[in-house]
């Protein structure tokens, strides 16, 4: 059964018969790294939308506030108590943690590093415009994967950008040059979800 808004809002983190419930939803060896996503009611709404995908983790990074921020619980709607999140100083220590770890794949601990067909145990993909940047319909989705987005304003850092496996961009027609880092993550991650 599906909670309400008010449900989750009101969810208490040790709640023991939450934490069984939580036991038995299928994560998928999906991960988010926000990196310095400045805007506190964006950080919520990627919170909710981790949620809706059952996704493993979010990494916050950098200047990215973390719970219990009031905005963020909101935003959220208390989401940010379902999903597992971690902070690092960088993007670059969430991509060498991914890369160095055991993941949680098809519901058992891998005993050994998972690995992609490029070697990696994790495929990365970042969602930012950059003359790299191929339209997000082409690129390779493959499980374990993360998807990275960046700051509102200026996005994901250059140096993030050379640590990735691909770099995948939304294809804009009107006079705006980018959409909400939400709608943007929304959008790559419904569509990976479909190919994986």
């Amino acid at each position: 059964m599906k909670m309400t808004a008010r449900e989750l809002r009101e969810a208490q983190e040790e709640d023991e018969k939450l934490k069984e419930r939580l036991k038995t939803i299928k994560r998928h060896p999906i991960y988010f790294i926000l990196e310095n996503v400045y805007d506190t009611y964006n950080v919520g709404g990627l919170f909710r939308l981790a949620d809706a995908l059952a996704i493993e983790k979010i990494y916050l990074c950098g200047q990215t506030e973390i719970p219990p921020n009031p905005k963020i619980k909101k935003a959220s709607i208390g989401t940010y108590k379902m999903i597992s999140w971690e902070y690092k100083a960088t993007a670059r220590e969430a991509i060498n943690d991914l890369r160095s770890s055991e993941l949680w794949v098809m519901g058992s601990w891998s005993k050994q590093k998972l690995k992609t067909q490029n070697s990696q145990p994790i495929t990365i993909i970042a969602v930012e415009q950059s003359e790299k940047a191929i339209d997000y319909r082409s690129a390779n989705y493959q499980t374990p994967l993360a998807l990275l987005v960046g700051n509102e304003t200026f996005g994901v850092l250059p140096e993030t950008l050379e640590l990735v496996d691909q770099i995948v961009e939304i294809p804009m027609w009107g006079i705006n040059k980018s959409l909400n880092v939400i709608v943007s993550a929304a959008i790559v991650s419904y569509f990976a979800m479909s190919k994986i």
